[in-house]
Order: structure tokens, then sequence, then C-alpha cells
């Protein structure tokens, strides 16, 4: 395969490249990995695109080992026409274009969706990618009008964008929601409307006042009073107990602060990014490879389940972290995500080729407390994967 050509420009605005430090030094063997393992996706996501139906999106493995798939108006239907990108990216085959372009046409509609907070994950991350390669300017206006959608669900008295509109929740407030507001920091530097960042800088400021106890672990829900913005409770809904560390929700607070501190500059947020980043590594329950449990406070570690999607969120996270922070910090950072992507691309969780329905990784847990996607392959998992391998490529010295 073709090596990329293209890595200057992916995976920061253009507004934002900057000549950071280089944290550390590439790890030849890790990088000789990163290239078979992009080349072993590219041949599962191209049987994959062979298994799934053409109106529907690859989500995970059903209990029966069937694939599981969705429509467009689930949360995850972006990040497979997301992946094929950035395997169009690493490849330059169009099949993979082609592939994201056939998906994007049945959640392009989604960008009318004022139902979901997920907007962040369902349109830019396959419409954002697309706009970044392509340079067509239609995508401009499909995110735009997404970004409009997702500012309805703010209440300025909360001070937040609401997650969900089902359950006995007043207004629920998930960490997840951390991962959408790059969407609407987006739409400020395209459109010059200052109200989508002002949005996101708010949202992600009574995030950081609300959801982290004096550890830097965060609850996964904070259900706020929409008439006075006051906590009305502070809950899990994936994780273990209210108490615990969803390891996943630690990763999306990871990514989405680092994300709010490249958008921003404000160093606030590249402090909570630090902090949470400090939370997850120096954590007496991460395991020796990084990978983390599927709570940090599972009862029955060492032998709870695993979450790979939690390490790849977290790996992604601080490869870009560690090109924020001063060198020691910046070291650890790049250090701990190499260990990650190397325990990634190990058997333990990679899989066979031509298995696993044809996603990459292994071995995530979804939603444990509601028996739902437990030990399985999960889309996004791969995305956030693929991203992170073709950041160490660029990054690397």
């Amino acid at each position: 395969m073709k090596k990329n050509l293209f890595f200057t420009v992916l995976l920061l605005p253009a507004f934002f490249m900057q000549s950071y430090a280089q944290a550390g030094k590439a790890d030849k063997a890790l990088l000789a990995k990163a290239d078979a393992t992009l080349q072993f996706a590219a041949r599962q996501y191209k049987l994959m695109m062979t298994h799934v139906p053409d109106t529907l999106l690859p989500r995970s493995t059903n209990k029966d080992g069937s694939l599981m798939t969705s429509n467009s108006g689930w949360w995850t239907s972006g990040f497979y026409p997301g992946t094929n990108w950035y395997l169009f990216e690493y490849t330059r085959d169009p099949a993979f274009k082609n592939e994201a372009l056939k998906r994007m046409a049945l959640v392009q509609k989604e960008q009318y969706n004022t139902h979901t907070h997920d907007l962040g994950f369902m349109m830019y991350c396959p419409f954002g990618n697309a706009l970044r390669i392509t340079k067509d300017t239609a995508y401009r206006s499909i995110l735009l009008t997404s970004a409009q959608s997702l500012s309805t669900r703010f209440n300025p008295t909360v001070g937040c964008i609401k997650s969900w509109d089902h359950g006995a929740w007043k207004f629920p407030v998930i960490i997840d929601n951390m991962m959408n507001l790059e969407l609407l920091n987006w739409a400020t530097r395209e459109s010059g409307d200052k109200k989508f960042a002002d949005i996101a800088r708010t949202h992600a400021n009574t995030t950081m006042k609300h959801h982290f106890r004096p550890d830097y672990s965060s609850y996964h829900v904070v259900d706020y009073d929409p008439a006075t913005g006051a906590v009305n409770a502070r809950k899990t809904h994936q994780g273990l107990a209210d108490s615990s560390a969803w390891s996943r929700g630690q990763a999306w607070g990871l990514y989405g602060y680092t994300l709010m501190y490249r958008d921003t500059k404000d160093k606030a947020y590249l402090e909570q990014a630090r902090h949470i980043a400090d939370f997850i590594l120096n954590n007496p329950h991460m395991p020796a490879d990084l990978v983390p449990y599927w709570d940090y406070d599972a009862p029955d570690i060492p032998n709870a389940l695993r979450d790979v999607s939690a390490a790849s969120v977290a790996a992604s996270a601080l490869l870009e972290l560690s090109r924020y922070t001063n060198k020691t910090d910046g070291k650890r950072y790049w250090n701990a995500a190499e260990k990650m992507l190397t325990s990634l691309c190990s058997p333990a969780y990679l899989a066979k080729e031509g298995e696993n329905n044809d996603f990459i990784l292994m071995h995530s847990v979804g939603h444990l407390p509601n028996k739902s996607e437990v030990d399985v392959p999960l889309t996004y998992a791969d995305y956030y994967f693929v991203e992170a391998l073709l950041r160490y490529k660029q990054w690397a010295k």
C-alpha cells in the first residue's frame, strides 16, 4: 500500500497547525506495527463493505455472533464512514472513499436531528473528514446545519447541552457530550457566528465544575434542574455505580478537554485534560498493558472485562495532549499512548483477518449493566484506534 502523503493536515484544524514540540521519539517497532495494522484494517474493512446491508451501518456483534447494525439515527452511525475516510487517506484506495460516500448518504438527513446530543459523532466524524480531505464545500453547509441543530439542545440556565430526552431525568448531561463540542467550535470558525463556540465553552465550563470529583475522576451523568440550573443528582448509566469511574467516560473527558484546549488555547482546559490523564495513568487498577478494565472500580479486578474502546479513545487523546504540555509530562503521555497502541496491535486485542465481523479490534464493552454490547467489537473503538495509529505515524520523530 502507498504511504500516506497527507499527514500534515491529518488531525488538527488548519488554523491551529503550529510547531508543537515532539513529545517522544518514534518506536521503530511500533511504527512498523502501525503500518501492518493499518494495512490489516484496510483488508478487514474491504470485507466489511461486502457484508453490511446497503441501507444500514455496522455497529457491533450480536449475542449470536452475527453482525449488529444500526440505522442512521443511532449515535454511532458516523464512525464507519469516518473510518473509511481515514483508510482512504492512508491508502488512497478509492474504494474507501466510495464506501464513505455511500454510507454518508444514509446519515446526511441527521443534520436536522434535534433529538440527539451526538451530532458531533454522527456528522463531524464523517462529514468533517470529508470536507478536510476533499475540500468539497457542500459538506460545510451540512455541518453548519448540524451545529445549528445541536445548539437547540442548549439551556443557558443550566449552561449545558441536554444529552437525553428519555428516562426519569430532568436535564441529563453525560460526560460523553464533551466529544460533540468540536463541531460547535468548528462552526464558529467557519461561520463567524460566536454563539456556537460560546455554547461549547459554557458547556465545557459547567461540566468541569459539576462532573468531576476531587481526584478528577468523572461521574457519567449529572442531572440538572432545567429551571434553576441546580444539580439534582450525580449518577451512572453505563458504569458500575454512581461513585465509580467508568473507564470510557474518563477517556471521553480526557479527549474532550484536550480538543477544547486545541480549539480555544484556554489553559484551564489543558490543566483539566492533564488532571484526567494523570487519574487514568496513575490509577492503581490500571492493568500493566494499559488497556483499562471496563470500570476502574469493578469488583472482579483483575478478572474484570477490558474495554478496548476506552484504550483507543485515550491513546488518541494522549498523543495529542503530549504535544501541548511540558517535556516531562509530554514524554509520559506519549509513552503511555505507545504502550496502549502496542497492546492494541497485539493478538490479545487485534482480530484475526476475516473474523470478528470484519471489525479491527475485539473486547470492548458498551453497556455492561444493561448486558448490551459486552466483550464485543465496537465501531467507535475501530475509529479512534485508526485515528491514533495515523496520529502516531504523523507525529512520531
